[in-house]
């Protein structure tokens, strides 16, 4: 069974479209196992929670080995998961800290070094849930009321844009898809079924 990232900018869908991925899943009475980066349930992801809320200040080398702690910790859900023969669908993963850290000024190079060194298991697919900046923050203010450091900054988002655009192009950890995240929720969902059923 393939294990899938499903991933995009704040405001994307990403998290509409795993939860509706889920229903199906149990509709259909497929063996799934549903993992989410950053957690934050973890005490390490309520440490990058209160840092988005602008409760403390942390250089961006600090901060990215923080988030890829809390991604590493699902690794031992992912292993076993493969072993027992379940789809995984995971809402982002260690290819969106990278993203949003090397928007924040951390070197792609070395980024990219650092999660080879790590050893993350490579999902068989990536899906890029594809918006535009403004559609993202638009979103996410209407759904929440307010903003997080990142979600409130346009010109950071469209620079995490351009690094998941240079992670597609390059393959990071695999193969990825992009789907356009404009469309309805049902027609998006209808897309990604149709990738995930292609990998069956």
């Amino acid at each position: 069974m393939p294990f899938v990232v499903i991933d995009g900018l704040d405001g994307s869908g990403k998290g509409t479209q795993t939860k509706l991925l889920i229903e199906h899943f149990k509709e259909k009475n497929i063996p799934f196992k549903f993992i989410k980066s950053p957690d934050y349930e973890t005490p390490v992801g309520e440490t990058y929670r209160k840092y988005l809320d602008g409760k403390f200040e942390m250089e961006t080398d600090s901060i990215f080995l923080l988030v890829a702690s809390d991604v590493m910790m699902s690794k031992p859900k992912i292993e076993k998961a493969i072993e027992e023969g379940k789809i995984i669908i995971a809402e982002r993963y260690i290819t969106a800290t990278i993203a949003f850290q090397c928007a924040n000024g951390l070197l792609y190079e070395k980024a990219i070094k650092l999660v080879e060194l790590m050893e993350y298991p490579k999902p068989d697919l990536t899906i890029f849930i594809d918006v535009k900046p403004e559609t993202g923050m638009k979103r996410k203010l209407s759904q929440e009321g307010k903003l997080d450091r990142h979600e409130k900054d346009l010109e950071f988002l469209r620079r995490v844009r351009e690094f998941y655009l240079r992670e597609i192009k390059e393959n990071v950890l695999g193969k990825w898809v992009i789907i356009d995240g404009e469309k309805s929720k049902k027609e998006v969902h209808e897309d990604i079924l149709k990738v995930i059923n292609s990998l069956k």
